[in-house]
């Protein structure tokens, strides 16, 4: 349900598959120029080649850090540049994309120089845009560049990186790139068609000139060249320019050793005391082959040299908090790293910081407001800086502390618990009150040389492990920390193992309607039968699969052997059972969920109306994307069920239009429905509303008759947990159904 791609791309992409073109197959370009004639084209392209190259380093100066690779073509696509990122430009060289190169969709698929080409404006090319899987990790930026005053298509500028570090802000950048070498080949080919005096247009150019004899005495100084140095006409006109503290060293190297000066950057201060920024350009003057002058121009770029400056800041601060960013903290630290190399071992700490339950926080109020919260947590974090520390936000909900130069390690405590102090009281945003905590992993550089990375790792475990504890507190990181991370790393690499090994299995639960007192459904819930640790109960592995992304591939597993083993049973002769399958959100957002449900389906010949999918109410946040996906499955046939009911936030207006089936309380208001007053007024309204939106009510955790009865007061329509029955494997499952019956009507007998 992402955002349309733009028609230009799908109309490419149709023309591919209609060529026969494989996606799955490496596209590389089959044409190429001699080197003779390379070398002869990019003689031709030398001026604006060298007008390209600077402004695309300029880019890569403001962008350092970030890999990326620049590429340059002429107008039909002939690749003639590359610059940047050394490990990107090898990759690309394997698929035959070098200098030479000829890019066209019938050879190349959908790509982003014949695109840029094509369109009239800046275009991007990321992800599963492009045509070519192998290039779905790929994101590309380009626009093409013109003789503006002649409409006159040039060649294209693109850019390459990979796909995690894909930002519209590049975008932005690479149009003020184009545009910056556009207007400079617009000057210079203007420069070129006059001539010296005709340039000039001394009294109606924006640039400042000046013009010397060849003795280097001043003999034109023009109105705009008065503007940006401060000095009048009259006090320049007749002085040796090489008196000049701004351009006297190059003018004299220009007249004297005819040197020639291209966009030399030149800063000075105006006489308001503002900042100027000038590309200064300077060559000599001839008439019939001989010297009679130097020609020196200023262009003034102190507008986009702020712009870039802009962008240089951005690159190293977070846009929502103003707070330095990832990549600023990351250098501060790299430097002291290096110092500390050199013998100077100064002392430095970090506090790596994660907010408490701010999932909760955005899928209640809405991501606007967790930004505004996250802007105030960052203004009560500010209040903990020393006079040497450094605050900032590493992304997300998580904040990084360097604290530097201190005396003792008391300071570094001292700061954790400073810092829990300021969450001690609630926040307000937008009139919403609530109150949220932090966990702080503590590291502090030892005295003997680690790298950045290890460091860092040491803080995150130290992290991790105060949210294990409790939260709301902090964690110095010691040796034991990573053992135990070590430890983590193993089971996940068992994990990995087991959906191979076929070690997962299934036990269900038996869910029993309140007023036939028959098992109608079960719920299906996975275990880990580890070959040495035994059998491991989901909480023990299901976070860690969420971490690593195995989530998905575990759902998918559950749903195929709760299906196959459905229809199992309904072949066995036991009476047809609903078969509720829990969906993660992972899997709930993964964009092919219902064709793998419809497959299913198929593969095991269920009939639908036996499959119920539970999905929780966070994962419903997201009205339209649900919706859509929801109204997919009801086509199919499933029944659909919200799980652990009341616990989330849901909009009773969007809980009215989607196409459910059941509601499920959850079983912390069934725990104490006998001892609290609240929960039992709390399920009846559940189970009101959920009537009136003709839904069936499922209470899961009943463990004693006194609940069972009270949710049967309150017509609850069907009953699971423990009161009946544990979890049971399908063998147990199947053997012991008709005691299971019999002790279920037992049950109901009781005073």
């Amino acid at each position: 349900m992402g955002a349309k791609e733009p028609c230009y791309i799908t109309e490419s992409k149709l023309k591919c598959k209609k060529r026969g073109m494989n996606p799955h197959e490496v596209a590389s370009p089959k044409i190429f120029m001699t080197e003779q004639d390379l070398q002869l084209k990019r003689k031709s392209y030398s001026e604006i080649l060298s007008v390209v190259s600077f402004f695309s380093h300029k880019l890569l100066d403001s962008l350092k850090g970030t890999p990326l690779l620049i590429v340059i073509s002429d107008a039909e696509g002939y690749l003639l540049d590359m610059v940047g990122d050394e490990a990107i430009k090898s990759t690309v060289n394997q698929f035959g994309i070098k200098q030479g190169s000829l890019f066209t969709q019938e050879d190349t698929g959908t790509n982003v120089i014949s695109l840029s080409l094509q369109q009239r404006h800046p275009i991007t090319l990321i992800g599963e845009q492009h045509y070519h899987t192998f290039l779905y990790n790929i994101a590309c930026y380009g626009a093409a560049f013109h003789y503006t005053d002649e409409d006159n298509l040039l060649g294209s500028v693109c850019i390459m990186m990979p796909i995690n570090y894909q930002n519209p802000l590049f975008l932005t950048m690479l149009s003020q790139v184009v545009d910056s070498i556009e207007r400079e080949l617009l000057l210079r080919k203007q420069n070129r068609k006059l001539n010296i005096m005709n340039q000039i247009m001394l009294s109606r150019t924006r640039n400042g000139i000046v013009i010397t004899d060849e003795k280097g005495y001043t003999i034109e100084f023009n109105e705009f060249a008065e503007k940006i140095s401060n000095n009048s006409r009259n006090s320049v006109i007749g002085r040796r320019i090489y008196e000049s503290e701004l351009t006297g060293k190059y003018f004299k190297k220009v007249i004297e050793h005819g040197e020639k000066y291209e966009n030399v950057e030149l800063k000075f201060l105006n006489k308001n005391g503002e900042q100027v920024v000038c590309l200064f350009d300077a060559q000599q003057i001839y008439e019939e082959d001989k010297l009679v002058g130097a020609f020196g121009q200023f262009r003034d770029i102190t507008d986009r040299y702020l712009i870039e400056e802009k962008y240089n800041y951005l690159a190293y601060h977070d846009d929502l908090t103003g707070l330095p960013n990832r990549r600023f903290i990351q250098k501060e630290m790299n430097s002291l790293i290096q110092t500390f190399t050199e013998e100077k071992k100064s002392k430095f700490a970090i506090l790596y910081l994660d907010l408490d339950r701010f999932k909760v926080v955005n899928d209640t109020f809405g991501h606007s407001n967790g930004d505004v919260f996250l802007i105030e947590v960052s203004k009560r974090l500010m209040n903990c800086l020393g006079l040497n520390d450094i605050l900032a936000r590493m992304g997300g909900d998580e904040f990084i502390f360097l604290l530097k130069d201190f005396d003792d390690n008391h300071y570094v405590i001292e700061t954790a618990e400073k810092i829990l102090k300021q969450f001690k009281y609630p926040f307000t945003v937008n009139s919403n009150e609530f109150h949220t905590t932090v966990s702080i992993g503590i590291a502090i550089y030892p005295s003997t040389y680690i790298p950045l990375e290890r460091f860092m790792i040491y803080a995150d475990t130290a992290m991790y492990k105060a949210k294990s504890q409790g939260k709301n507190e902090y964690v110095v990181y010691t040796a034991d920390l990573l053992n135990n991370s070590i430890e983590k790393l193993k089971l996940e690499i068992d994990l990995r193992k087991a959906i191979k090994n076929n070690e997962l299995v299934l036990h269900y639960q038996p869910q029993v309607c309140i007023k036939t007192k028959k098992i109608v459904g079960v719920e299906a819930l996975v275990r880990w039968q580890h070959p040495t640790l035994g059998l491991i109960y989901p909480n023990k592995f299901i976070e860690l699969a969420e971490e690593t992304g195995l989530i998905t591939e575990i759902g998918e597993w559950v749903i195929e052997e709760a299906c196959i083993q459905n229809k199992k049973w309904q072949e066995s002769g036991i009476p047809s059972l609903q078969i509720a399958v829990n969906l993660s959100t992972q899997q709930f957002l993964k964009l092919n969920l219902v064709d793998f449900v419809k497959n299913i389906l198929v593969k095991t010949k269920l009939n639908p109306k036996y499959l119920v999918l539970e999905i929780t109410e966070s994962m419903a946040m997201d009205y339209n994307y649900s919706i859509n996906v929801l109204q997919e499955l009801k086509k199919l046939g499933v029944c659909i069920s919200i799980d652990d009911f009341g616990t989330g936030y849901s909009s009773l207006n969007y809980l009215k239009k989607f196409p459910l089936d059941y509601l499920k309380i959850d079983q912390s208001f069934v725990r104490d429905i006998s001892l609290d007053e609240n929960n039992v007024n709390i399920i009846k309204a559940i189970i009101t509303l959920a009537h009136n939106l003709n839904l069936k009510v499922i209470a899961e955790g009943v463990e004693t008759k006194e609940q069972l009865d009270i949710l049967q007061k309150y017509n609850c329509d069907e009953i699971q947990g423990y009161l009946f029955s544990k979890p049971l494997s399908a063998s147990h499952f199947e053997r012991t159904l008709p005691k299971l019956l019999t002790e279920i009507n037992n049950i109901y007998l009781r005073g």
